[in-house]
């Protein structure tokens, strides 16, 4: 019998940040991948290889549109497999730094599939088992595939076997509106491919602010890919040219390529649960605490697996989360709130704090500031002018309540925004900005001019 003070299942994000958070407070530490390979699915099919693919196309077309390159008549595009090739280095990389991480803090990665014989014990398939006082399940997720779809289909695909597509289409469906249906409707189009993008609700990503959601769906139009609201499969057919989707309203779309992009579910099958007794939902999502806790109280969940908000940078900071409340740190222990959503389409997204409408329905006074990308001296040097910053403060004591951009490198810019508002008052308000010198030409100037036009709207 193997004996560890903590046990983690699963060496993604949320499974790391568990593991090494415990090592370093001087727990034994084991953790177990049921790939050969470490990083989670965050490494291998999600965040990084569709990130760095992302960033080789918005690249490509750059150099592209270039009117030098456009002189110099090199129009001709790569291919699908010479786009993937950045990406394929990258996960080296990161793959190897993760190694190095395991075996610096000394945590042996056990391979295999982690059962739940008991609250305390585990078993991997070929009988070894492992014993702990505390476990860490950080299992994480896969693409829903509902019944009925032959995902084994060549020309129907989902999030983790899109990256696989060898050959450029010239036209695809994207099932689904989500971060991830969006950010690949966004990816393809700038290929040049056709993109019908099915929503089966009402507006694009309806937990962003709302004008935000508006520019997304201008842009997305804009560059001309279709949108279609509120709509259901009825079915989808593969053939030998092409995928045909058949929607519940009665309209029939035929393209080269179908992307089902609506969901996921978390790996929980395997696990055992029923012989802990903690329970899951119909998508496979565990129910925690504050603490990230499960029902039995010696084991945590963290990352996809217990839903929302599915993110690798929460996930990382839940696992770290769980492993100081299983040390006991009381004094560090983490609350993790003001979490920025970073989307990645083109122009990028990136939020924190609370929307507008949010603001309205809980009647709190607040006002808005803008700052328009092309008015900013950087961006007209750098040609990207599309985009804003967006300010959501309180009226009266100027405190900051959500930060909302969407544009090139939001991802980034949303941070400032996010440092202040975690700061104590008085200093989480709208008078750092305004009285904050900010290098120039810099987007992070951007905060200022959408500070002083905000103060601007106050009487």
């Amino acid at each position: 019998m193997n004996q560890f003070d903590v046990i983690v299942i699963g060496t993604g994000p949320g499974g790391e940040g568990a593991a090494m958070q415990a090592a370093k407070e001087g727990k034994r530490v084991g953790i177990v991948e049921r790939f050969n390979r470490i990083g989670g699915g965050c490494t291998y099919w999600g965040t990084i290889p569709s990130k760095a693919l992302r960033f080789t196309i918005y690249s490509m077309m750059e150099a592209l549109n270039s009117p030098v390159i456009q002189t110099l008549k090199h129009s001709s595009g790569p291919t699908l497999n010479q786009l993937r090739q950045s990406s394929l280095s990258i996960i080296a990389k990161q793959e190897s730094m993760r190694q190095t991480f395991y075996q610096r803090n000394q945590v042996p990665v056990i391979t295999g599939t982690a059962k739940f014989v008991d609250r305390n014990t585990i078993e991997i398939e070929d009988g070894t088992r492992y014993q702990a006082e505390h476990f860490v399940i950080a299992a994480g997720s896969r693409p829903y595939r509902p019944d009925g779809v032959d995902f084994s289909h060549p020309r129907i695909f989902d999030s983790d076997t899109i990256l696989e597509l060898t050959e450029r289409p010239q036209s695809i469906t994207v099932y689904g509106a989500g971060v991830i249906g969006s950010e690949y409707a966004s990816m393809f189009r700038n290929l040049g491919i056709k993109v019908n993008l099915i929503n089966t609700r009402d507006k694009l990503l309806e937990f962003l602010d709302d004008e935000i959601i508006d520019a997304l769906s201008y842009h997305l139009r804009d560059q001309g890919v279709l949108i279609r609201h509120n709509e259901q499969m009825e079915r989808i057919e593969g053939r030998e040219d092409g995928v045909v989707l058949s929607l519940q309203s009665g309209k029939q779309i035929k393209t080269d390529v179908l992307l089902w992009a609506n969901g996921r579910s978390g790996n929980v099958e395997q696990l055992g649960l029923e012989n802990v007794g903690i329970e899951h939902n119909k998508r496979g999502h565990i129910e925690v605490n504050g603490q990230f806790r499960t029902s039995c109280e010696n084991i945590y969940a963290v990352g996809d697996i217990i839903g929302f908000p599915s993110l690798a940078s929460a996930a990382y900071m839940q696992g770290r989360a769980a492993a100081l409340d299983i040390a006991n740190c009381t004094d560090r222990c983490m609350r993790l709130t003001l979490i920025p959503t970073g989307i990645y389409t083109s122009p990028e997204i990136s939020s924190v704090g609370k929307t507008e409408r949010e603001l309205t329905a809980e009647r709190v006074p607040y006002e808005v500031g803008h700052s328009q990308f092309k008015s900013l001296a950087r961006a007209q040097i750098t040609g990207r002018t599309v985009g804003m910053l967006k300010l959501l403060f309180h009226r009266e004591t100027l405190e900051i309540l959500g930060v909302h951009c969407f544009g090139a490198n939001a991802a980034e810019i949303v941070h400032i925004g996010q440092a202040i508002m975690m700061q104590p008052a008085p200093g989480n308000t709208l008078e750092y900005f305004i009285n904050t010198t900010f290098n120039y030409p810099t987007m992070a100037e951007a905060y200022r001019v959408a500070a002083l036009n905000g103060y601007n709207r106050l009487f």
